[in-house]
């Protein structure tokens, strides 16, 4: 057999080495390399079986990395596109509720100088929340907070 480049279990280990990766996304990204059926399943399955690949590290890694920029939609698609399970998601974004008017105020406050002037603004400043996943409701509460009560 001619070696024509690192093996499944190679690509998969330079990938982790650079971030944490679910099972799926290294399924999806290494598919291509599979030459024999069965092959990258097994590799994968060593690796889980040495605790290289861990769901909990991966939404633990995404939570640090977004939680303070994105607000809970964010969060969900993001970890659901990892291929993370549901039950994972639901806890790990039921956590970050309880503290999302205080990230979505203190985004907004590193964002914007001052409140809406007009409808524009204002329009603007929802979207720029809107687009980071948090909800409607939140936003619109941000953008009606009392501005002169700095709690900072």
């Amino acid at each position: 057999m001619a070696f024509d480049g690192p093996s499944l279990k190679g690509r998969a280990l330079r990938l982790l080495s650079q971030r944490e990766h679910s099972r799926a996304e290294l399924e999806r990204k290494l598919a291509r390399h599979e030459e024999e059926p069965g092959t990258l399943a097994r590799a994968l399955d060593e690796l889980a079986a040495k605790d290289f690949i861990s769901e909990p590290r991966v939404v633990a890694s995404v939570l640090h990395q977004r939680a303070a920029r994105a607000g809970a939609a964010r969060v969900r698609q993001e970890l659901q596109a990892k291929g993370i399970a549901p039950a994972a998601i639901a806890e790990a974004v039921a956590g970050l509720q309880a503290t999302e008017l205080e990230r979505a105020t203190a985004l907004w406050r590193r964002r914007f100088e001052a409140p809406p002037a007009d409808a524009k603004e204002r329009a603007k400043q929802m979207r720029f929340l809107l687009a980071r996943g948090f909800s409607a409701a939140v936003a619109a509460k941000v953008l009606r907070s009392d501005f002169d009560d700095d709690t900072e």
